[in-house]
């Protein structure tokens, strides 16, 4: 079974709905864990916007509770998904060379964007694009 990390910067938003849609698309194959780099929302659930973007696809992300990342999370993934390009800058630094070839971006070569402070179709948007990436995380050799 692959063991995934999704990370952004609060986990808040786009990695616990990549949490859903990727174990949505690999079922058993896969155990997928988020966490947020920043504890601003420890144990508060996901945005409004991010729940109701979900739904329209499909998803439940109402159990969701936001928790920070901890060593003990990057040393249980084998790989460790950051959203954008920041989140992966932070990510190497606090992990370094021990995780270093776990990590990688979750669209590969480009950031997810964070809606946040936007308005509802930002999520929607952002809800679609990180689904469409979940094609791109099983059956391939990942940072």
């Amino acid at each position: 079974m692959r063991k995934l990390l999704t990370v952004c910067l609060g986990n808040y938003c786009r990695s616990p709905f990549a949490q859903i849609a990727l174990t949505r698309r690999y079922g058993a194959a896969v155990a997928v864990r988020s966490a947020g780099l920043i504890g601003k929302w420890q144990d508060q659930p996901a945005n409004p916007s991010m729940i109701n973007a979900a739904r329209r696809l499909g998803l439940d992300l109402t159990p969701h509770r936001a928790q920070q990342i901890t060593l003990e999370m990057l040393d249980w993934a084998d790989s460790v998904l950051a959203m954008d390009s920041a989140a992966l800058e932070t990510l190497q630094a606090i992990s370094g060379e021990a995780h270093a070839r776990k990590l990688g971006l979750y669209l590969r070569d480009r950031d997810v964007p964070d809606p946040m402070g936007q308005r509802d179709d930002a999520f929607n948007d952002c809800a679609v694009l990180i689904e469409a990436g979940t094609a791109l995380h099983l059956g391939r050799d990942l940072p």
